[in-house]
């Protein structure tokens, strides 16, 4: 069941396919429920290791109440932040992974957990994305947390 929340995130990014149709039909005939879509359009994806992900998630959500799209695999080894194209470009971190222009992204129908992702903040469908400052003093935050965590729990 889609629910209109749903609706507007399926428009959201089906809009970036080469081929919008084709994208919708993917997700409906995929056995894996997935499709590709292309970074670097109306959006690029940062990926972080998933302890700091995670962390960067628990940090981000009371300062901005909901950050933009976020991926994970199911082993939760690695976070997908969406943040405005150019960002990957851009961005220098130790075991962060950026996708931009050229770059292809597996993505689940909105609401689904299907293909080894799953969505942990769906697309809100308005095209809200995770400012690439905010999340950047996010992350720095969310390390020195894990790193007390681990003096704490040798």
């Amino acid at each position: 069941m889609t629910t209109p929340g749903e609706k507007t995130a399926v428009d959201w990014l089906v809009s970036a396919a080469p081929d919008p149709d084709a994208c919708r039909r993917a997700w409906e005939h995929d056995p894996l429920g997935v499709a590709l879509l292309p970074a670097g359009r109306l959006w690029d994806v940062l990926n972080l290791p998933g302890e700091l992900g995670q962390a960067t998630l628990d940090v981000l959500d009371p300062l901005v109440g909901r950050p933009g799209p976020v991926l994970a695999d199911f082993g939760a080894s690695r976070l997908g932040f969406f943040v405005p194209p150019g960002t990957a470009s851009h961005w220098v971190g130790t075991g962060v992974r950026g996708a931009g222009r050229g770059a292809w992204i597996v993505v689940p129908y909105p609401g689904r957990a299907t293909g080894g992702v799953r969505w942990t903040v769906l697309p809100d469908g308005k095209g809200t994305l995770t400012d690439p400052v905010l999340l950047e003093l996010a992350m720095h935050e969310a390390a020195a947390r894990v790193v007390v965590g681990e003096a704490w729990n040798p």
